[in-house]
């Protein structure tokens, strides 16, 4: 951050007394304007809208619109605004959608002030922050994927295949792409089905989904 460069922030949160208390927290901190506060998602878009902060710290549970749902829609407008989410939840699927739709960091409620401080300047400057809990939360998703792959004992080529079924190719294509003839396609999709107990396409492609492939 540059020296005396102030950031504009705006807090959205359904929470009047949480809302209240992060505004008061960051009150007495020179280099941060707080201009506008919300309690709901279609309220986020209008101030960023209207506003243009440098940084919106927003919820993600909220009546009317969630946050998650309207930081796709204030990515898709294009402005300069950075969104850093700030939740209760260190769910993991919270935590991959939020960075997914191009959110600037995610942190905890429960954050000490000097953390939260490092987040929305982190945000400003256009990097990425994730509270020690909440980085050891995506972590700990990302190690379960691939203890599922290793619960069912899946070979390499047999995740390559399940893959491709994934997305929909038929297994004359999947023979195409891997190099390999269709009666092996067919024996490794019949491996995959014995060792996963999935039985049709849509099941299958539930499961590459469900271990992250």
């Amino acid at each position: 951050m540059k020296p005396n460069q102030h950031i504009k922030i705006v807090i959205v949160d359904d929470h009047d007394l949480l809302r209240e208390g992060i505004s008061a927290r960051l009150s007495d901190v020179g280099y941060i304007e707080i201009t506008a506060e919300g309690g709901n998602g279609r309220e986020a878009i209008d101030l960023c809208k209207r506003l243009e902060p440098d940084v919106l710290l927003m919820d993600i549970s909220m009546p009317i619109m969630n946050g998650l749902e309207a930081a796709k829609q204030i990515m898709e407008l294009g402005l300069k605004t950075r969104i850093l989410f700030l939740s209760i939840y260190d769910d993991n699927e919270y935590i991959q959608e939020a960075l997914r739709i191009g959110a600037s960091g995610f942190v905890l409620k429960d954050v000490s002030k000097p953390e939260m401080l490092n987040a929305i300047k982190s945000a400003a400057e256009g990097a990425t922050y994730l509270g020690p809990k909440v980085a050891a939360s995506l972590q700990k998703g990302v190690d379960k994927s691939t203890e599922d792959a290793n619960t069912y004992g899946l070979t390499k080529r047999e995740k390559q295949v399940l893959a491709l079924i994934a997305e929909g190719h038929l297994n004359k294509e999947i023979a195409y792409r891997l190099d390999i003839s269709i009666r092996t396609v067919e024996s490794h999709r019949s491996a995959i089905r014995d060792k996963t107990g999935g039985g049709n396409a849509a099941t299958l492609a539930k499961i590459a989904r469900d271990l992250g492939l």
